[in-house]
């Protein structure tokens, strides 16, 4: 596994899809602010909780860097296409599976099943994230297939011997 090509690739990859995100976000596509909320899990500081969040955005976009890097080792190849196939199925799982599940993780999420509380105060995703904005689907998607494309052209098999 290439540890640098990680590092390197991983952290690319990551700048990419956050500043995807962040244009959708300016541009009006979407609501969804994936480090804002990663940050408030661990701060109600909000100013705080978007260096703390765009931190652990930085690091789990190096910890599915490797997860890649295993897939294409497994393979025993990376392709453009490969990294891209594995971005959009990211991305359908994080709409799909981890979106619904962070109002029982987010300790100031409102829940889809309560109203606001006095603690709780950030919005829930709802389905496919469209709490955020009916665009916010096509906004992840593409973001996530272009850190997979990243990680696909540019990750390097290391030679066995």
């Amino acid at each position: 596994m290439d540890r640098h090509g990680i590092l390197l690739w991983g952290f690319a990859a990551t700048l990419t899809l956050t500043t995807l995100l962040s244009g959708s976000r300016g541009l009006g596509l979407t609501r969804m602010d994936i480090p804002f909320m990663l940050g408030t899990m661990v701060t109600p500081n909000r100013d705080r909780a978007k260096i703390v969040g765009f931190a652990m955005h930085v690091i789990t976009g190096w910890l599915f860097a490797s997860i890649y890097a295993l897939y294409f080792d497994a393979l025993g190849r990376s392709r453009p296409w490969l990294g891209a196939a594995m971005g959009l199925f990211q991305g359908t799982f994080v709409l799909t599976v981890l979106l619904p599940l962070l109002p029982g993780l987010h300790p100031r999420m409102v829940s889809d099943f309560a109203g606001p509380e006095p603690t709780r105060q950030l919005e829930p995703p709802g389905f496919l994230g469209l709490n955020y904005g009916y665009q916010t689907p096509l906004a992840t998607l593409v973001a996530h297939f272009l850190y997979g494309l990243i990680l696909g052209t540019f990750y390097r098999l290391q030679p066995s011997g």
